[in-house]
C-alpha cells in the first residue's frame, strides 16, 4: 500500500514546494515509485523544478478535476528530468496544476468538487502502482488541505523561525491533531546562520509538543539556483542533501 505524505506550511514563502521536490527526487534516486500532486491550484509551481513549462502541460489536476481527462492522463513522467545517471532508478510522476490564467480564474470563481481527490488518487496510486505519493498542498487552511491532511499517513509542517510563522503553525498542529494525522513532524526551514539549530529546535518542539524532524539553513546555493533544478541532484555533497536524505528516510519509513 502506497503512503500518502502532506507538506504543508501555514503561509508561503517557507520553501515548500523545493522540499517536496527534493524529497521526491531523493526517493525515486532510492528505487521507489513516487507522484506528487500539486494541489495548490491557486498559485501551482512545482512543476518549474521538475523542468516543466506552464504553457507546454497538455493536461492537469484542472482538467481532471472539471472532467476533461483522467487522472492518468494528468500524471507526467519526469523521471528523466532528473537526469540520464538516474534513468535506471525508480519512477517519478507529477500532477501539475494548471498555470494557465483562465483555469486559475475559473478555480477562484466556481470551486471544485473536492471529492474528485478520492478516487483520482486511489486510482493514481492504483494505476501508477506507487510507494509513496507526496502531496503539495496550498498555504493555509482550506476544504482541499484538510482533506489531503485527514487522507494522509504522515504530515510534514514547514515553518520558518518567524512569529508570524509560529502563530500559524500552531492552528495547523491543533488542526491535524484534530483530524488524528498517524504521523506529524515539524521542519523548521532556512534558518539563518546566526541562529542556534540546536536551540530553534528544543524552543519549536517545547512549543507545539510535536517531534521536529529536521532545522534546515538558509543556503546561497539555494537562492542561486533560482527553482532552476532539484538541489539535492545539482549539489549531492552538500550537507543540506544530507538533510533531505535523512528526512525523505524517516517520512517514508
Amino acid at each position: 500500500m502506497a503512503k500518502i505524505i502532506s507538506i504543508h506550511s501555514f503561509r508561503g514563502g517557507t520553501g515548500k514546494s523545493n522540499t517536496t521536490a527534493n524529497l521526491a527526487a531523493l526517493l525515486a534516486v532510492d528505487g521507489q515509485r513516487v507522484g506528487v500532486i500539486d494541489t495548490d491550484i491557486q498559485s501551482p509551481g512545482i512543476h518549474v523544478l521538475f523542468g516543466l513549462k506552464g504553457a507546454t502541460i497538455s493536461h492537469s489536476l484542472n482538467d481532471y478535476l472539471w472532467g476533461h481527462c483522467t487522472i492518468r492522463q494528468a500524471a507526467h513522467d519526469v523521471t528523466d528530468n532528473l537526469g540520464a545517471q538516474y534513468a535506471d532508478q525508480g519512477k517519478l510522476f507529477l500532477i501539475p496544476s494548471s498555470i494557465q490564467a483562465d483555469a486559475i480564474v475559473n478555480v477562484l470563481r466556481e470551486g471544485y468538487d473536492v471529492g474528485l481527490l478520492t478516487s483520482g488518487i486511489r486510482n493514481l496510486i492504483n494505476e501508477l502502482q506507487l510507494d509513496v505519493l507526496l502531496i503539495d498542498t496550498h498555504p493555509g487552511l482550506n476544504e482541499e488541505t484538510l482533506f489531503s491532511i485527514a487522507i494522509s499517513h504522515a504530515l510534514l509542517i514547514i515553518m520558518r523561525p518567524d512569529q508570524q510563522d509560529y502563530e500559524g503553525t500552531g492552528v495547523t498542529v491543533e488542526v491535524a491533531r484534530s483530524l488524528d494525522v498517524p504521523n506529524m513532524l515539524l521542519l523548521v526551514n532556512k534558518v539563518p546562520a546566526a541562529f542556534d539549530p540546536n536551540e530553534i529546535r528544543t524552543h519549536v518542539q517545547q512549543t507545539f509538543q510535536c517531534d521536529v524532524a529536521g532545522v534546515l539553513p538558509h543556503v546561497d546555493e539555494m537562492m542561486t539556483l533560482a527553482s532552476g533544478g532539484i538541489f539535492a541532484l545539482r549539489y549531492p555533497d552538500h550537507p543540506l542533501t544530507q538533510h533531505y536524505r535523512e528526512l525523505s528516510a524517516r517520512l517514508s519509513a
